[in-house]
């Protein structure tokens, strides 16, 4: 079929990473909606059951043990539509100011590491703080929005003086979304879904975080890219040895005082100043030395 085709593409595709968690998040919502249909259908409610409860990550502390991966899964299981589509949108719109900014990998390890922050907040609030513990009904949680407010949260961060073009209101500078979006998951911690917005609190406040921690040198997403590509290289196929000869004993086209032919990739230091220029004075104040100076740096990785 030509859907799967473009699939494969997709995640064929280098440098693909925001198109790749869309498909990922659309992909378990269409397998959840369709196994629920046929399950319901059949009689077999209790099997859905069982896959939903292994995919969603639970406040109790002795479930979430026993399934540790559901700290991972939670953030890209959905079974309301506009759920889904609210967090893809603001995914694809907020992610692209970071994809084009810091590049694929760092938009990734911001997406995971904001998912974590968030199922974390959520089971320290509801096992720990009396008002939230002394009220709690053992429940689930899905949906990347923690994961999803960290990128919106991030890129308000990095460039909060981006503005887009809201239906019916104009331009509207990214920070004042951001703080708008953050002031409801704050309004609705006493709520009906007081467990989601806590959760959405704790992917806020990590995109904060590390935007500013990435500004003074220190990356919080290398770890978790450490762990990503150690179990990625397990699914890669290793390439077949071949031999080749060569009459020039360097193997190779020698370059004049052994340097390298390709463009210098800039200094850490120098990405810090110009990520510094984007937060104070915005990404349309950098001279074109400036933005392909970023793009070089979003590529190295």
């Amino acid at each position: 079929m030509s859907i799967i085709n473009d699939i494969k593409d997709n995640f064929r595709q280098p440098n693909n990473t925001l198109k790749q968690l869309i498909l990922i998040n659309v992909i378990v919502f269409v397998v959840l909606i369709v196994l629920r249909t046929i399950l319901f259908f059949t009689g077999g409610e209790w099997l859905y059951e069982a896959i939903f409860n292994n995919l969603a990550i639970s406040s109790s502390p002795f479930y979430f043990i026993t399934h540790p991966w559901t700290l991972i899964t939670y953030f890209f299981t959905h079974v309301g539509f506009l759920h889904i589509i609210f967090n893809m949108l603001n995914l694809y719109w907020f992610g692209q100011l970071l994809r084009e900014y810091l590049g694929d990998r760092k938009l990734l390890s911001l997406y995971v590491l904001g998912g974590i922050a968030g199922a974390i907040l959520y089971l320290l609030c509801y096992n720990f703080i009396p008002y939230f513990a002394d009220r709690m009904i053992i429940g689930t949680m899905i949906g990347a929005s923690a994961s999803v407010l960290a990128i919106v949260v991030g890129a308000a961060t990095l460039l909060p003086n981006f503005a887009f073009n809201l239906i019916l209101i104009g331009p509207v500078r990214i920070k004042y979304i951001a703080a708008f979006l953050v002031l409801l998951s704050i309004s609705g911690a006493v709520g009906d879904n007081a467990g989601g917005n806590i959760a959405h609190i704790g992917g806020a406040f990590i995109g904060w975080l590390f935007i500013r921690q990435l500004q003074r040198g220190n990356d919080l997403g290398r770890p978790v890219l450490t762990v990503i590509d150690f179990f990625a290289g397990l699914f890669k196929r290793k390439p077949k040895l071949r031999v080749s000869h060569n009459r020039f004993s360097g193997g190779g086209t020698p370059k004049p005082n052994g340097r390298s032919s390709g463009p210098v990739s800039p200094d850490q230091s120098e990405i810090d100043r110009i990520l510094d220029k984007i937060s104070s004075s915005g990404y349309e104040s950098l001279s074109k030395e400036e933005k392909q100076k970023l793009f070089q740096a979003s590529q190295k990785e």
